[in-house]
């Protein structure tokens, strides 16, 4: 089934900000989106529920899960799947997306562990996410995670990539912080890695700040403001793919709102750059 196309510059919604959020004026300083961890949402009840369904009626929303573990061993998890289809349609989620990893075997640790890039787990991982898709009754996204061990690589991240979304028929939820921090960490072109990517398949990008351990060395934390490098790699995405729908990532150290717009103002700024 077709899907509707996201636009503009995005942000995680988080509580500790949502009430401030809507009592903005200055709805051109506003998100054009907002994402949401349905995990964090399915079952509430309350005032955060009002506030959500208040969200979902005025903003285009996605939902990025945490827990679905597509590259696991266990069964899926039929009774998520049938409350994630649930919130879905209650609050018009424009775009599902899942990481590309698992996470834990017999229960949610809510950790990305790295699956090995082998043709087996690509079977493997495109059967997982064709069940989803049949189940949801669309198509999900999957995100390229960071990783910082290679259990096997029989390919590299990039063929395994393209490998699983080819073989499930799934698109991709493109983040641009991960493509550096991997870069850095295993010593490849994130130039090139970006622009090998196939457009038709990307819906929305993420971007995010990173932790620098070492200069050979990122940590992939969400909790630092985005370097300069990443907006470079950004711009680049946006000549090779076209001006794509982009969201702010910040999932700690959380500064105030007002820099938190400015960010997804700087997001604008690339946005309208690259239709120069």
């Amino acid at each position: 089934m077709s899907q509707p196309l996201l636009h503009g510059a995005g942000l995680g919604a988080r509580r500790s900000f949502m009430s401030e959020l809507l009592s903005k004026e200055d709805i051109l300083r506003l998100p054009d989106f907002f994402e949401v961890a349905p995990e964090n949402w399915i079952g509430m009840g309350g005032r955060y529920a009002k506030q959500l369904r208040a969200y979902s009626e005025r903003f285009s929303m996605v939902a990025h899960g945490l827990s679905l573990s597509i590259g696991g061993l266990k069964p899926l998890d039929a009774d998520f799947l049938l409350a994630l289809k649930k919130f879905i349609n209650t609050h018009h989620i424009q775009c599902y997306s899942e990481h590309l990893s698992y996470t834990g075997d017999s229960g949610h640790l809510y950790d990305l562990l790295p699956i090995p890039f082998t043709e087996s787990a690509v079977n493997h991982v495109a059967q997982r996410v064709m069940q989803v898709q049949d189940v949801l009754g669309q198509r999900i996204a999957l995100e390229n995670v960071s990783y910082y061990a290679a259990p096997c690589q029989d390919l590299n991240e990039l063929e395994f990539l393209l490998a699983v979304l080819n073989k499930a028929d799934c698109d991709l939820m493109l983040d641009v912080n991960n493509v550096f921090v991997n870069s850095i960490n295993h010593r490849f072109d994130p130039y090139q890695f970006i622009s090998a990517l196939p457009k038709e398949r990307i819906r929305y990008l993420h971007i995010a700040g990173h932790y620098v351990e070492a200069e050979d060395l990122r940590i992939d934390t969400h909790g630092d403001a985005i370097c300069d490098d990443v907006w470079q790699l950004l711009a680049h995405t946006y000549q090779q793919h076209g001006v794509l729908a982009t969201l702010l990532e910040r999932d700690f150290n959380i500064p105030p709102l007002e820099e938190l717009l400015a960010e997804v103002q700087q997001i604008r700024h690339y946005q309208e750059q690259a239709y120069v």
